[in-house]
Parts: C-alpha cells; sequence; structure tokens
C-alpha cells in the first residue's frame, strides 16, 4: 500500500506512474488512436467474430457540458454509486462523502459543498448502494455494511451496521478445523475471511445476495439481511482478482490480473455458484466489467487499452467476443453502462461515452469528457429520458446521461451528456 502523500498531486503521480509501469509489462497491440476521433476500431486479432461499423446518418451531434466539480479531497477517489438522488463519493482515506445529486446537476448550486457521512481507518476499494444504505469494500480484507437513516427525506450520516464476516461467521467456522483453508504458505484462516484487499462488490438481481472478490483470488457470496457467508470459492482466478459484475438473469462475471473474464452460475437445483466458462479476449490485466443493454452485454476493460464487449444468451452458455472497443491511450480502469450507452475511464485521464449503433451496427464515440490532471479510477453513470430544445422541452425523442467520474486527482467530476434518438434526424438538444 502506497503511503499516503499531503500533495493530491503526489498522489496522482505515483499512481500514475504505476498504471504506466503495470502495463507495459503486458504485451499489447499497439493501436494508437486520435483524441478527435469520433469512431471506434474494431479488432479482429482472433477467431471471435467483430461486429462490423458502419456510421449512422441519422445520430445527432452529441451535446456536452460539465456541471459541476467537487473539490476538497485529500485522498483519490476510488468509488462512487448512486442512489436514489444521492451521490456517494468514496475516497481512499476511508471516508465516503455525500454529495445531492440534484445540486450537482445545477450549475447554479453545484459550487455547495458535500458532507462526510462515514469513516474508517482503511482505505475504501469499492462502495455499492443497497436499496436502505451502502455496502463498501476495504483494503484490510473486510466488508462494512452501513445503514442511511433517513430524516425528512434526506440521508443523513451513516451507522455502521455490521463488518463481514460477523462474529457469528467467524465464532462458528472458528471451532471447526475442516473450515481452514491455507491463504500462505504455513498460514491458515477460514473460509469466510478475505486475506486481501477486497476489491470489487456486486448484488445479485433480487437483492438477496452480494458477491465480493478480492486479492486473495478468491470470490465470495453472502446471504442478504442475514450477512452470512455462504460460499468461498478459493482459487476463482490464477491471479487477484479486480471486478465483479452480476447479469439480470444471474451470471456472475468476475475479472482478473490473469487477463481472463470467468462466468459462474448456479445449475438447476444447484445451491453453489460453478464455473460455466472461462472467457479469454484481453492481453493484459482486465480491471473492470459492467453489464448493459438489458442484461444481454458484458464489458470488460483492461490494461491492453481496449473495451471488449461479449455477447452471450440469458440463461444459456456464453457466446465469443461480439467486438473490441478501442479509444483510450492508456489503461481502462473503470466502467459503468446504462441501455446502449457504456462510458469508460482510463489511465490517460479521459472518459468516453460510447453509444451503441442501431441493428446492432457498431458503437461509436459521443464525447470525449477530459480536464483531470489524474488517471479515472471511477464512474456513475445516470440516465434519464427527455431533454430541453432551444425552443422548449423535448418531447421525449433523447435523453441525458449524467456521468459522473472521480480521479486520481482528488476531484470528482458531473457531466451532461444529452443524447438523441436514432430514429429523430432532427433532434439537437442543449
Amino acid at each position: 500500500m502506497l503511503p499516503y502523500a499531503g500533495c493530491k498531486f503526489a498522489v496522482s503521480r505515483v499512481y500514475n506512474n504505476w498504471f504506466s509501469m503495470s502495463c507495459s509489462s503486458q504485451k499489447t497491440q499497439a493501436h494508437d488512436v486520435s483524441e478527435t476521433e469520433q469512431t471506434i476500431l474494431f479488432s479482429s486479432q482472433s477467431s471471435h467474430p467483430s461486429l462490423q461499423y458502419s456510421p449512422n446518418p441519422n445520430l445527432s451531434p452529441c451535446l456536452y457540458q460539465c456541471t459541476a466539480t467537487l473539490k476538497g479531497n485529500s485522498f483519490y477517489v476510488s468509488s462512487l454509486t448512486v442512489d436514489g438522488d444521492s451521490l456517494y463519493i468514496a475516497s481512499s482515506d476511508g471516508h465516503i462523502r455525500l454529495w445531492p445529486l440534484d445540486m450537482a446537476m445545477d450549475a447554479q448550486r453545484a459550487e455547495l459543498s458535500s458532507s462526510t457521512v462515514a469513516g474508517t481507518n482503511s482505505s475504501i476499494k469499492c462502495v455499492i448502494a443497497t436499496g436502505n444504505g451502502l455496502v463498501s469494500s476495504h483494503q484490510d480484507g473486510k466488508i462494512r455494511v452501513w445503514h442511511a437513516p433517513r430524516r425528512n427525506g434526506s440521508c443523513g450520516h451513516l451507522a455502521l451496521r455490521a463488518v463481514l464476516p460477523t462474529a457469528v461467521d467467524c465464532l462458528l467456522t472458528f471451532l471447526f478445523p475442516g473450515n481452514y483453508v491455507e491463504v500462505r504458505r504455513h498460514r491458515k484462516r477460514t473460509w469466510v475471511h478475505h486475506v486481501d484487499a477486497v476489491t470489487a462488490l456486486a448484488l445479485s438481481p433480487d437483492g438477496a445476495e452480494m458477491y465480493s472478490v478480492s486479492w486473495d483470488r478468491s470470490l465470495k457470496v453472502w446471504r442478504l439481511p442475514s450477512l452470512r457467508c455462504a460460499q468461498s470459492v478459493s482459487a476463482a482466478h490464477g491471479d487477484a482478482i479486480n471486478a465483479v459484475a452480476v447479469s439480470a438473469d444471474g451470471h456472475v462475471f468476475t475479472g482478473s490480473a490473469d487477463g481472463t473474464v470467468k462466468a459462474w452460475r448456479r445449475g438447476p437445483g444447484q445451491r453453489k455458484l460453478a464455473l460455466v466458462g472461462t472467457m479469454e479476449r484481453h492481453k493484459a490485466v482486465v480491471n473492470a466489467l459492467a453489464v448493459g443493454v438489458g442484461g444481454t452485454v458484458l464489458y470488460s476493460g483492461a490494461c491492453d487499452r481496449s473495451v471488449v464487449v461479449w455477447e452471450y444468451c440469458a440463461g444459456g452458455g456464453m457466446a465469443a467476443a461480439a467486438a473490441t472497443i478501442r479509444g483510450h491511450t492508456k489503461a481502462v480502469l473503470c466502467l459503468a453502462a446504462a441501455g446502449d450507452v457504456v462510458c469508460s475511464g482510463s489511465a490517460d485521464r479521459t472518459v468516453r461515452v460510447w453509444r451503441r449503433g442501431a441493428a446492432e451496427a457498431g458503437y461509436t464515440c459521443l464525447a470525449v469528457l477530459d480536464g483531470h490532471a489524474g488517471a479515472v479510477k471511477s464512474l456513475a453513470l445516470v440516465r434519464k429520458s427527455g431533454g430541453d430544445h432551444d425552443d422548449g422541452p423535448c418531447d421525449g425523442c433523447c435523453s441525458a446521461a449524467h456521468v459522473c467520474n472521480g480521479s486520481l486527482d482528488c476531484d470528482v467530476k458531473i457531466w451532461r451528456v444529452t443524447i438523441s434518438c436514432l430514429r429523430v434526424p432532427s433532434c439537437v438538444c442543449t
């Protein structure tokens, strides 16, 4: 774990150098793409089929603007999540801050400061919303569950509800020698414990389960609301696991530093997750996963500067990679998807907004969002229907995407991106 510097630019510089060294050790293909290029290149480096890109003449110009920049963090922003009308910002100093989205999206009120609603003594790696609170994962191998009491319709300070694994889990597993697994040479821990940083979290579609992954290479399943650990796959990958995502039909996906993405699912009548497929396309560390397009498309981002599009049949096996989206000049560190839009954040300090074309024609880069002084480490995406024309409100032919991105420069930026309907060429909103 790197020592924290008082200057945010010192932190940014250290981590940017780390990303450069980490990715340069991987064998990647050189595909330099101009920052101004508005289309993408599809890879044909393997036998997997690729989508064919064809420009869509009906796609109106995309308008976007940065509505706010939240400053004041002394440590880099590690994770973002949206819960209702609130944006939660987790940072490497172990604190969680709250920023009301209506203020963030309103240029007139965006300068109002956020408030700190929770704090721990361990760096936060990931934070997710559960509907009635938050769950955060930490560098110390712990998972913390927070309750969000609401007063007068707004959320105040978070109350710590539990630390996972719970004392009950620890006690029940501690008593039986068969519950211990070897985590390092001559060292054992019970199977309910993560023994390294917990890097990512995800909820099942029905909210009954939570999945956690770690640098210790394990995937764990937690029952909600009992908070009991129901399953642990101790060697889910051959290297550290960096990301986890869940599809609408219950597939659990994990992305690892071993360069692979794995799919997990329960078989008929089975109580435990089982491996159903290993997807290999990236040539470097997989950093991020996101599910989009109605839960039938998986996106994976990696240190090879690409985003791979995986299409699969709901309820069936995994399909081959459909396409590779290229455009970033450095490692892809984070992803966020909603509908036919996917955003990618990179060590090149930019966020790219991609949109799936009509009739699965391909992906187009709608916008390149820049302005950060450090790598973009976290993303949150909110889609809202309707926009504004010059002569009045939009009649529903377009939508607004609010892109929230956090960086190693310790800042959070909010962007409003107007996305017009593919079938309405005359619609240009502001």
